[in-house]
This record gives structure tokens, sequence and C-alpha cells, in this order.
């Protein structure tokens, strides 16, 4: 079929969509991201010539770029498609130059959605290639990859082979390797705290203690404790001051790329990587039957929060129509972006909130429905009023002793209607409901408890939070996050425990080296100053020579320096303790890519090598001859099986803890449960709560 127009964008899935839309004379073709780029087999970058980069066609797509190149000779005028961020402003000018098109052409559109409206309302106003920002994408790639080929060969020559070490990826393993000195250092403190249950007219209720005479009192130790518990006389209490309050409580902004890797951890489970792929396809396109494919999304790489006025006023309509005008905060919430972003478009929000998730959900499958439902929930509740808490804040006393209770009741809802954001500790917030007092009352204490605490160390991070931590620091931007964890844990430098970054051996020698050696690359500050002058080029207030070069000139001196005093680390090989069982020789531990393992001293004559597993301490519940161990499954979640396994079949996702049900004689296993762990027995007959 003949066509007049050729549109390139970067993906085959919005070929199709962006095809239907334009009509037949026009042909949409993907360049399947990148088709140019800096050489994998060496720098590539020539630091004596104004860092000028070699950059060549990706191995793997000649095909591409000749298909390409014959499409673009038969169409009267070629339109750059690619996605409306640095990253497609760089692939369009690479494009640009393969196709031999004019840069003072007016052929560059951009959609922040991939909607009929939006995409005909782009190709109405074309524009050039923004080269500032194609010079900030440069400056990015030049940077990481002077980092990146100039530390790499140090540390293999110096450490081991195969090891890496990138800009944001060191500042990302430098935070968690403090946090984990951090724990390290960390000495508990004990503390102590009084909760009482108290009663008035059959109504419970609970309050803590909170000091004496009149005064606030810590409660560090047991004889504190009993200096308070000594001064209670009987059970009646007077009610010496009752504080009414209404709060309000503003709704969440709508989601950014952060925010939403964050939200999406805590609520959906969702992995980084898995969040992105799942945002993607719902940005490119899903077959809605008779409507066609649409984007459900916009653009998904984004640090700001503002949205279109289109969008809030439709937005402010579908709350007023489906929930009631006193719900809508009528489109005039405003909002300021955080400081550093780049605002280059909107949120993360529904292409049309009309769309709403059970309308839509038989197109769906499960994690697009559940991402989907996530963002649409989250816009939906940022336009609409806060929501209204009663509080009230009740004082006891009795003999000087002091309890207060704190209450919370939901006067009106508000955006909680729709949805409440998430929190790391995974605590939500309840509802504490005191019956009606008033100064005078007395009330009755069923029961004084004094309570033994340890203050606890700071939490290893999750993904989602190590993401707010680069986020809050201004390291890296929406499109580096995933790739960044991504790229620490494949080279082995941390590992996940728990859904919790654990460094690793291997991390902390290469963490100890770049702080010694190069600390401008692990340094917060320098990096995050980095990324603003990163902005400012994309902005066209920074030339990228200069400020590759004033990053470089140190840097150069400082890898001199670390060749001539970097001395050669051995990671040595551990005794196991046991010998080969193929050739007798003793075996050792080692550290590969994917961690440690047991193989034989005697290599490469002998090549065996066995996973190392962890004994619990307890006898298979099921042959009563092997040990049951810690294994991982595929998708790297823990669980238990017999050592003598394939002989031995027994697994199990709840850990065995070594004695029978004394109802049944099955055995138990510790299972968690919401706020703890349970010892159960496999058959349901018993159970007991494990002491915190």
């Amino acid at each position: 079929m003949a066509y007049k127009y050729l549109v390139i964008v970067e993906s085959p899935a919005k070929a199709k969509t962006i095809e239907k839309y334009l009509g037949k004379n026009y042909k949409v073709v993907a360049s399947v991201g990148h088709i140019r780029d800096l050489p994998k087999s060496k720098m590539g970058v020539d630091t004596e010539n104004n860092y000028e980069p070699h950059y060549i066609s990706i191995r793997g797509k000649g095909d591409v770029i000749k298909s390409l190149k014959t499409a673009a000779k038969k169409a009267e005028k070629v339109y750059l498609a690619a996605d409306p961020d640095r990253e497609g402003e760089a692939i369009a000018w690479h494009l640009s130059f393969l196709l031999g098109l004019d840069l003072n052409d007016k052929n560059r559109v951009v959609f922040n959605e991939i909607t009929k409206e939006a995409v005909k309302s782009a190709f109405k106003e074309p524009r050039t290639i923004n080269l500032d920002l194609v010079d900030a994408q440069q400056a990015r790639r030049i940077l990481d990859r002077l980092v990146g080929y100039s530390l790499s060969p140090i540390l293999w020559r110096k450490v081991k082979k195969g090891l890496s070490a990138g800009r944001v990826q060191s500042v990302a393993l430098k935070i968690i390797i403090d946090r984990e000195n951090d724990i390290r250092k960390f000495i508990p403190e004990e503390y102590w705290s009084i909760d009482g249950n108290f009663q008035k007219a059959k109504k419970k209720f609970k309050a803590n203690f909170w000091g004496l005479d009149g005064k606030k009192k810590k409660l560090p130790n047991a004889e504190a404790v009993k200096e308070v518990t000594t001064r209670i006389n009987g059970k009646e209490y007077d009610v010496t001051k009752v504080e009414k309050k209404e709060r309000k409580r503003n709704p969440a902004l709508p989601f950014t790329t952060s925010s939403l890797q964050q939200e999406a951890a805590r609520k959906l489970n969702f992995r980084t990587r898995k969040t992105m792929m799942v945002a993607q396809q719902l940005y490119e396109g899903i077959a809605l039957g008779k409507q066609g494919t649409v984007g459900l999304i916009t653009y998904m790489r984004t640090d700001s929060t503002r949205i279109a006025d289109s969008a809030k006023a439709e937005v402010a309509e579908y709350i007023e129509k489906n929930y009631g005008s006193e719900f809508s905060a009528h489109g005039g919430r405003k909002v300021k972006n955080a400081q550093g972003a780049q605002d280059a478009h909107e949120a993360i929000r529904p292409s049309s909130v009309l769309r709403a998730p059970n309308e839509i959900k038989q197109y769906l499958d499960k994690d697009q429905l559940k991402l989907y439902t996530l963002i649409w929930s989250r816009l939906v509740a940022s336009q609409m009023t806060p929501a209204v808490l009663d509080t009230m804040k009740v004082t006891l006393e009795q003999n000087g002793v002091i309890f207060i209770a704190n209450g919370a009741k939901v006067k009106f809802k508000g955006f909680m209607q729709v949805y409440v954001e998430g929190r790391d500790d995974g605590k939500e917030d309840k509802e504490n409901i005191l019956p009606d007092l008033v100064e005078g009352d007395k009330v009755n204490a069923l029961d004084i408890e004094p309570k033994q605490h340890f203050t606890q160390p700071p939490a290893r991070f999750s993904e989602a939070t190590l993401i707010r931590s680069l986020e809050e620091n201004g390291v890296g931007r929406p499109s580096t996050y995933a790739p960044t964890l991504e790229t620490i844990q494949r080279r082995y430098y941390v590992k996940l425990t728990n859904k919790r970054f654990e460094p690793t051996e291997l991390g902390e020698i290469v963490n100890s080296l770049i702080v010694e050696f190069f600390p401008q690359i692990v340094d917060v500050h320098f990096t995050a100053s980095m990324e603003g002058d990163l902005d400012k080029i994309g902005i066209g207030q920074e030339k990228w020579v200069e400020v590759v070069d004033r990053f470089y000139r140190p840097f150069e001196k400082e890898l001199t320096n670390a060749e001539e005093k970097i001395e050669k680390i051995q990671i040595k090989d551990e005794p196991a303790g046991f010998d080969c069982d193929l050739c007798g020789h003793p075996m050792v531990i080692k550290l590969g890519r994917y961690g440690k393992f047991y193989a034989c001293s005697n290599f490469p004559e002998c090549r065996n090598t066995k996973a190392i597993v962890k004994e619990i301490g307890v006898t298979c519940p099921v042959c009563k001859e092997g040990q049951v161990i810690e294994r991982k499954s595929k998708k790297n979640r823990l669980f238990y099986g017999c050592s003598r396994y394939p002989d031995c079949d027994f697994t199990s996702w709840d850990k065995p803890i070594g004695r029978p049900c004394p109802k049944c004689g099955q055995y138990l296993v510790e299972k968690k449960v919401k706020g703890g762990k349970q010892v159960v027995c496999i058959n349901g007959d018993y159970e007991e709560n494990i002491q915190k």
C-alpha cells in the first residue's frame, strides 16, 4: 500500500496503534529502541578531542536500519516519534543522522499519551529535534562510559574479572553499605512502656503511660517502672483533661515514576522492573474490544506531579457524578513539584478517567489490572477533598500517675473513599474510637501491663526505600532507578534477603576501593550536583563538553593514583571442611557471579561443584534420616526441603520446628501471620503464638 508519510516510533507495540489513528497516508514502523551507541569493545570517547563520541550501529540492528532506510526513501516526509524524554530525543537525532534528514526540518513529534486525540494533535505541531536534550543525554552517556570503562579494568586487575563500576550504581551501593555499617555499630538500648486497658460503662479503650506529677517521664529500666507502679493505688482513674480537635488530611499527589515504583512495591508486592514493564504495556496500548487499542496511561518516566487542566476538569466531573460534589476539589488543588524535577511532561495518570478499572478489567491481565487500578485510584483521590478526622486526647490520672489515650474517627471520608497511600512499615492507620468522656469522669483500669523493649537498628533498604533515598538525595532520574537496582544485584554486589538489600563481601570490597580512591564518584552531593548540571544542559544553560571536562580532569588524576597505589586483592578460597567425592582433594568455598559455592581445589582437573546449603538443625519429618535445609525457588523465594532429595521429596514453604503436634503427632511449622508468627500443625489441628 502506498503511503505519503513515514512515522518512526521506538516500540513495535505502538506502531500498529498509531498507524490506525493516523490513517492510510501514514506508515508507522519501529526502531526497536536505540540504533546507534558507543562500541562495547572500547571506550569510544576521544578524551583529547572534546570528548568526541564514536558512535556505531548497534550489533544486530542491521536489518532494522536497512528497512528504515528503504521505507524512508518511499516517503515524502519522515516523522520521528520516539518517546518524550532525553533518550527518545537522542534516538530521533541518531535516526536523523542515519536517514540523512535535515536537522532544521520540523519532523519531531511527541505525545504524552497514546490516544487518538493526543496523537493527532501532536502531528499538527511537529518541531525540530531539541539538540539541548540530545546533548544532555549524550553527556550522561559519555560520563557513564568514562566512569565504567575506566574503573572496571582496574577492578578486573586488582580484584576479580567481570566486575564493573558505574556512576549511579556506585552511589546506590555505598548507601546500602553505609546503612549496613550503621546496623553493625548499633547498640540496643533498653526502654519500657506501660500500657493500660480501661473501661467506662462497658466500653473498653487503651491508654499509655505518659508521666508523673505533670511531667513527661521516660522509662529506661525496671526501676523506673517500679517507681510508677508503686504509686498506683486501686483501679479508679480521674479524667482530668479532654481535648477534641478536627483535623484535615490531604490526599497524596499523582504518581511520579519513583512514587509509582514505591507504592507498587508496598501495595502490590511488585519488583521495580515488573512495575516499569507493566506500566510500559499500559502506556503503549491495550486492545479494548470495539474501542480498538488504546494507551491507558500517560508516559511512565516522569518526575512531575502536574496534570493537564483538561484532565483535572474530566476528573472533577467524574467525582461529582459518581461520589457527589462534596467530594470534589473541583480541580483547584495546586501542587508544587519537588526541587530538581524536570517537569518535562505530566504525572503518570490514566489517559481518561472515564475508563474505570471495573469497566475494562476483562481486557487486562491480572498485573495490568492491579497497576492500572492503582494509577487510576491515585489520580481520582488526588483531586478529591481532604478527609476530616475527629481526634480526641484524654488524660487519665491517679495519684500523680498520668496515662494518655488518643482516639480518632473519620468524620468525612473525602479522598479516603477511593484511596489511601501505603506505608513502608506495612502498618495501616486504624480508627481508635474512645467512649464519650468529659473532665471529671471516672474510669476503671482493667489491667496495667509494663513491657520491656529494646531499640531496633535501622532497617535495611527495600527496593522502594532505596529508590526514595536516591530520589531524596537527587541521585539518578526516573529512567535510571530500575536499571541501577538491577545492575548491583546482577554483579552480586548486593543480594535480596527477605526483600531487603544486604551487601555481599564482594560489594564491600569494591565499595571500599571506590570510597578510598574515587571519593567523588560515591559522593552523594557531587552526584546530585552532576544531575543538576545535566538538567541545565537540557535547557541550554550549560555546554555538555564543559560539564564533562569539569568531571573528567580530576577523575583522570584519581585513575593514575589508583593504578599506582591499589594492591592486588586476593579473595581467598575458604576451606569447606570436607573432601571432593569425585577425586578426594579438599573442597573450598569460592565466590562466583551468583554467590558462594563449593568447588574442588583440584580445578581445572576436577570440575566438581556443589551448591552451599544451610541446615536449620531439624531432622526431616518425612524420612527421619535427612536434614531439613534452606533452598531457593526459581523466583528466589525461600523454602525448606530434605537434604536427601531426590530420594526424599519433602518440601515446605513454612519452616519445620522439629517437634510433633501434641494433638495428632504430625509435624509443626513456623508460619508468618499478620502481627507476628505462629507455630501451627500442618493438619490445622493446633496452633500456638510465638512470644515476641
